[in-house]
């Protein structure tokens, strides 16, 4: 009998090697061997068809084109629009040139954002959060002033915070492609581009809220929520309804007993996976109302869990420890503890130290 089976391409990422249908992207490849390889992504969102290209916080190396022309790409490229090749080799975490860059992307993404983390609403839950504090640096060099936009409401629901906004086109591809009319969108060129509505309308369809969910930042957030809680502070449980809507499966977010805030769930990479309707997301928050099927599970690496997990169970991040190693000098043990100053005069530490404060202060 004839084989039938999809032919497979295979590339190597970080020296891990992974088999993947032909028009897969590097960065789907990527997150299937997991996310010590999986670039990140502040514009791409996997459930939005189209999406993707345009904050370069996922740029990898290219070293080996494919197995039939193993010629290296001249620069780097965007993972989450470069279709793999069979033999393809990738150079993500492992390349300086790679790490570099996404540095500079950090520095550029933070320009015109505000140090809004402690009065925002998505702190603990924010994409840019996660991108600068992995790649970022402590300090810019951007002596301008930054933009700033007033705050804006975008219907009953909805408030725009474009001050914050990194015009990833999210929440434009979303109106686009699970609403029947937008009326948002992208305005200007440049350093004066905005999201806005055309002459003030209101974002107002039965799916608006959905644009909440996408936002990498807190650029777009839920006007009943705001202010409310701080997500580390509240319990998410999974939860469904009969919703002659949408699915009805959703996150409840519970401050003690009280339901603060309905959400759609999402995968590990942080995208939703079914968009629900706004009487789910805003009308419905009495426990009354849900079937509760049991805890939401939280990756121990989220700020989420916080406060919700025993020591035993969490493991102590890589960095933390491979930066106490490389940073931090070891103590020799071996050395005797001494009590009395006159053992401490004798000991050759001591003697050092003193005739360094000698050759330098002329201390005796």
């Amino acid at each position: 009998m004839e084989n039938t089976a999809p032919q497979l391409f295979k590339v190597t990422i970080d020296g891990v090697e992974v088999e993947v249908p032909p028009g897969t992207t590097i960065l789907q490849a990527a997150r299937k061997i997991g996310p010590e390889v999986a670039p990140p992504a502040m514009c791409y969102y996997e459930p939005l068809k189209g999406s993707g290209g345009k904050c370069r916080a996922c740029l990898v190396k290219v070293s080996a084109g494919s197995a039939k022309d193993p010629r290296p790409m001249p620069k780097l490229v965007a993972s989450c629009i470069t279709p793999i090749q069979d033999g393809m080799v990738v150079e993500n975490y492992t390349n300086p040139q790679v790490v570099d860059a996404r540095k500079s992307v950090v520095e550029f993404l933070l320009i015109n954002h505000p140090l809004d983390c402690p009065v925002c609403d998505q702190a603990g839950e924010c994409h840019l959060q996660d991108f600068s504090y992995e790649h970022g640096v402590g300090a810019t060099r951007y002596e301008e002033e930054r933009r700033t936009f007033e705050k804006e409401d975008l219907g009953p629901y909805i408030q725009l915070h474009m001050t914050r906004c990194v015009l990833c086109y999210r929440c434009v591809y979303t109106a686009d492609q699970i609403t029947d009319k937008r009326v948002h969108g992208v305005m200007n060129r440049g350093d004066h581009a905005e999201i806005s509505t055309y002459i003030g309308q209101a974002i107002d369809n039965d799916f608006s809220g959905n644009v909440i969910d996408v936002c990498p930042v807190g650029a777009l957030t839920d006007k009943t929520y705001r202010f409310k809680n701080r997500v580390w502070f509240s319990k998410p449980v999974d939860a469904h309804c009969d919703c002659e809507k949408c699915s009805g499966k959703v996150q409840l977010w519970y401050r003690g007993d009280e339901v603060i805030r309905v959400t759609a769930r999402k995968n590990e990479w942080g995208e939703v996976k079914e968009f629900i309707c706004n009487t789910c997301r805003f009308e419905r928050k009495q426990t009354s109302q849900w079937t509760i099927e049991g805890p939401t599970k939280v990756s121990r690496a989220s700020v989420i869990s916080a406060n919700k997990y025993s020591k035993n169970l969490v493991k102590k991040p890589d960095f933390a420890l491979q930066l106490a190693e490389t940073q931090y000098k070891k103590i020799d043990d071996s050395r005797p503890y001494l009590h009395e100053m006159k053992d401490i005069e004798k000991s050759d530490d001591y003697k050092a130290l003193m005739a360094t404060d000698e050759k330098y202060f002329g201390h005796k």
